[in-house]
């Protein structure tokens, strides 16, 4: 064997890689995973300079805590079949609890834990032995838990205080214990939808205030005194809120409270069905390192949009953000339905800007060709622009209008929004009207189409990258036939495939 086998940081180094080819980020299938452990287990038993660093790899992330009971003599029949299976009845029933040689087999590998996801905690009261503050994950970094813990005394089992990532299905009384007992923790995400009483929602605020060292949050929404706690983090980075069905209203009245600017968070992640309280926050305070606001609202009334549009455009973020999104289900139910939202010059200050989405399904949005020309202006590095909405009117972009547009912003891939397909008078032959970077484009339309033939000619010379085009308002158009789009696109197939055969669109071979 090499000598340089011989060094644990090698071989780890070597050992990591292969895990990371077997079972790829970010969502590994079980065949992924299976072969991943399969191959470090071989690893494991070839000599004894690999079986370390491989059992580390190996037991560096539990997704069921069975998996370590199988460590158990007496338990390792209950769990696997003759063909090593994890059985899915509940085999704990009627079992004793593990005596004092069997919780050293069960503790044999739990230190080289790093990541542990909790279903289930039927055979927990199999573990009586340890005394009420052991952790037996004392390297714990990353804690999933998607069901209440019988006790605190038993949550206490996998709370280690180098925990740094808590992931959890359920708010209670554990919530405090848990980021009291680790202190450490910089990622915590509450996974929860539904219900959520004043009570528990006053619970998450004050354990949210007992977290002194988050980088991201993801959780439902807070009341006022945990916003300000959360503007005074240094470490903060990424907020990502929700509000649940069913639950209170969030109140509006924050007079009392003053937040600090928000300085290094990036990201803005809200899920919202009123965007009041949303505001509120933006108008208090100031995000001077903002990259990625993102909303999806369930009524948005055109008064309460204009508000959300100047407060984003306020917050001291013209200089960072790259990417907006931001959706509404619906108008508010004053507004009529061809009422238009100017939205576009609001975020013309953004001059960062990569990505742009803008669906709002229930309302309007005015661009035309002077707003577009001095979008594309004043965001050089955009990348993506997709607005969608209800408007069955006439679009006020043209053709032409959104080719010189398109000269302003060189790196734009992604491109959906309603066109004026009617009137295009453009000479496909002018290699100056040319636009290569642009991947995936999809128009919508509310006029037929007269000619899918010349149209896909003029797309495949202007947009010689984009191999087929979608009208992303189809579902719901009464006015385009969604055949005419497969028409455009088969013609588009067509000169594509002639292009490659080395032909011109009349047959003759191309000079080129």
């Amino acid at each position: 064997m090499h000598r340089a086998l011989l060094i644990s940081e090698v071989l780890l180094e070597i050992f990591t890689h292969v895990n990371r080819i077997l079972r790829p980020e970010p969502l590994p299938t079980i065949g992924q995973k299976s072969l991943a452990r399969k191959s470090l287990a071989a690893l494991a038993t070839t000599c004894k300079a690999f079986h370390e660093p491989a059992m580390d790899l190996l037991w560096a992330e539990v997704d069921h805590l069975e998996h370590l009971m199988g460590c158990v003599t007496r338990l390792h029949p209950l769990i696997y079949d003759y063909t090593g299976i994890r059985r899915e009845y509940n085999w704990s029933l009627s079992v004793e609890p593990l005596s004092a040689v069997e919780a050293h087999q069960f503790l044999r590998h739990s230190p080289r834990v790093r990541s542990l996801d909790i279903t289930s905690i039927r055979f927990v009261h199999l573990l009586p032995v340890f005394p009420i503050e052991t952790c037996v994950f004392p390297r714990l970094q990353s804690l999933r838990l998607a069901c209440r813990p019988p006790t605190c005394e038993k949550l206490n089992l996998f709370l280690s205080h180098t925990l740094r990532r808590c992931t959890l299905l359920v708010v209670d009384n554990y919530l405090k214990s848990i980021v009291t007992r680790c202190a450490a923790l910089e990622h915590v995400s509450l996974q929860i939808y539904h219900g959520g009483t004043e009570c528990e929602l006053s619970l998450l605020s004050d354990s949210v205030r007992l977290c002194k060292r988050l980088v991201s949050l993801s959780c439902p929404r807070l009341d006022w005194a945990a916003w300000k706690h959360l503007s005074d983090l240094p470490t903060l980075r990424r907020v990502k809120m929700h509000e649940l069905r069913g639950a209170p209203p969030w109140p509006l009245k924050q007079d009392t409270v003053i937040f600090s600017p928000f300085l290094y968070v990036t990201t803005l992640s809200f899920k919202v069905q009123s965007v009041a309280c949303i505001i509120s926050v933006i108008q208090h305070s100031q995000f001077p390192s903002l990259k990625e606001f993102k909303i999806s609202v369930g009524v948005l009334s055109s008064a309460e949009a204009e508000q959300l549009f100047c407060a984003l455009s306020n917050c001291k973020a013209c200089q960072t953000l790259e990417k907006i999104n931001i959706i509404s289900s619906a108008r508010g139910p004053q507004d009529p339905p061809d009422n238009s939202l100017t939205v576009i010059p609001h975020f013309l200050c953004f001059t960062q800007l990569r990505t742009l989405q803008l669906v709002f399904y229930d309302s309007c949005i005015y661009l035309d060709d002077d707003i577009l020309l001095e979008a594309m202006s004043a965001w050089p590095h955009i990348r993506t622009l997709e607005i969608e909405d209800s408007d069955r009117r006439d679009p006020s972009v043209t053709f032409r209008g959104l080719l010189i547009a398109l000269r302003l912003c060189p790196h734009l891939h992604t491109l959906r929004a309603s066109i004026d397909l009617v009137n295009v008078n453009i000479d496909p032959n002018d290699e100056q009207i040319q636009h290569s970077s642009l991947r995936n484009l999809g128009f919508s339309t509310v006029s037929p189409i007269a000619d899918a033939d010349a149209l896909a000619r003029i797309i495949s010379a202007v947009f010689p990258k984009v191999a087929e085009v979608g009208d992303f308002m189809n579902e719901s158009d009464a006015f385009v036939d969604p055949e005419e789009w497969h028409e455009v696109n088969m013609h588009l197939k067509s000169f594509k495939n002639t292009a490659l055969l080395g032909y011109d669109d009349t047959g003759a071979a191309s000079n080129t």
